[in-house]
């Protein structure tokens, strides 16, 4: 049954129309408060659903939820509701909590982009997305099979240039799995390979596989490598059946991973509701990234109802404690996952651009998009500050942008270039 975002049987609609008369009130009584004083009236609803894939950088969702923060802003009827895959994910906001979907998600930073451009949704019709926070910088990783650990693959790809080309020439093409095409983890492996002069469109055959599904399909021997968020990489480890090349903040250090997003129209509906669920998702994210709540947020998040996996799948790698699995082990890593430090939680557009200029990259995002017109629609930057200040947080990034970023092969992306950054990368589309 479809579950309203009100309390009763009141749809979003019915209420809407029955607001219409009283919408000029509402808006003048609004712009007599401070942005963001949620106290003085509360969110217009207190329900809604939010989906998240069985990855580590899920946790501040899983969080807010088990530790009251949506009750605390308001808002005790938010679900948190696990997808099967990041397709899922997409069609479930498509079709909206009211066609039995979701309002927002745990969601590959690419994707609202290119459900807002319709190029990843049925019929290409656009499903304009609104990014609130990023969840998380690093904490993703490329493993490769067993059966090539004697090559002792790292951040340089290339022992497996000659070992692909082989299998090519013999008529099996390796096949590497990525998450979602235009995500993250897609163009992360796309990112390594291509620095290794292998092509990912013609030496490799690329898969898509849903995280949850890595470890067995990588144990039957359907592909060669994949690329994954944790604990994936280190439960795979873990079993002997493959082992980490690196982790992606060794391709790009603190990078940007995952956002929190919601439909537009949620947004536009429900401004108080929708700072009420970003400010529990910031409160959140700053209770995962305490060192001294790492131990008891990897036994929530290992349930069954969340990840259902083992805690030692979790724990290690999220205090920075990573077994590689080829003999390699390094502790108190520079590259771990971080959910608030740092800017962590703060949506630069100047990462949403480099997102963007891959995929244009690979040709999955037109040459001629206005990017910047793209950007300004997507990225909720604004919101994210209103919600900022509601928490009373004064370390505020200044700019939209972080700037020139630097990656393990010495390239670098100027933001306020990014043909620059286009022109001198040797394998395209």
């Amino acid at each position: 049954m479809t579950m309203s975002l009100f309390t009763g049987s009141v749809s979003r609609r019915a209420f809407l129309k029955k607001s219409a008369a009283t919408a000029a009130l509402l808006g003048a009584a609004n712009n007599l408060l401070p942005h963001g004083a949620l106290a003085a009236s509360g969110p217009e609803v207190n329900v809604a659903k939010l989906g998240f894939i069985a990855l580590t950088d899920a946790s501040p969702l899983i969080i807010a939820r088990e530790k009251g923060l949506f009750e605390k802003y308001d808002m005790p009827g938010v679900e948190i509701l696990k997808q099967a895959s990041w397709g899922a994910t997409r069609d479930n906001l498509v079709l909206g909590s009211d066609g039995n979907g979701i309002d927002g998600a745990h969601i590959l930073t690419p994707m609202p982009y290119l459900m807002t451009l319709g190029t990843i949704t049925q019929n290409s019709l656009p499903m304009p997305m609104k990014i609130l926070a990023r969840l998380d910088l690093n904490g993703q990783g490329i493993s490769v099979a067993q059966a090539y650990a004697d090559l002792k693959v790292g951040t340089d790809a290339s022992p497996l240039k000659e070992a692909f080309a082989k299998k090519k020439a013999e008529g099996a093409m390796a096949k590497v799995a990525v998450t979602f095409p235009g995500g993250t983890h897609d163009l992360w492996m796309r990112y390594w390979l291509a620095s290794a002069g292998i092509n990912p469109d013609q030496d490799v055959e690329t898969i898509v596989v849903p995280p949850p599904q890595m470890v067995a399909n990588m144990k039957v021997g359907t592909m060669d490598a994949f690329c994954v968020g944790e604990p994936w990489n280190a439960q795979l480890a873990a079993q002997g059946i493959g082992y980490s090349a690196l982790t992606t903040g060794e391709l790009w250090s603190n990078h940007p991973e995952k956002s929190f997003a919601l439909r537009a129209d949620f947004t536009e509906m429900y401004p108080k509701a929708t700072e009420a669920l970003l400010l529990a998702v910031m409160e959140a994210q700053q209770w995962c990234d305490l060192d001294t709540n790492k131990e008891e947020m990897a036994d929530i998040v290992s349930k069954r109802a969340w990840f259902n996996v083992k805690k030692e799948d979790i724990v290690g790698r999220l205090k920075g404690e990573i077994d590689y699995g080829n003999g390699k082990s390094v502790t108190g890593s520079p590259h771990v996952m971080k959910f608030w430090r740092d800017a962590a939680s703060f949506p630069f557009k100047s990462h949403d651009a480099w997102f963007l200029t891959e995929n244009i990259r690979w040709g999955r995002v037109k040459p001629d998009t206005d990017v910047n017109a793209l950007i300004a629609k997507v990225n909720g930057s604004d919101l994210w500050r209103s919600a900022a200040k509601s928490l009373g947080i004064t370390n505020i990034p200044a700019s939209d942008s972080r700037g020139v970023e630097t990656f393990f092969d010495g390239k670098s992306f100027d933001p306020e270039n990014p043909k620059a950054y286009l022109d001198s990368l040797t394998i395209k589309a």
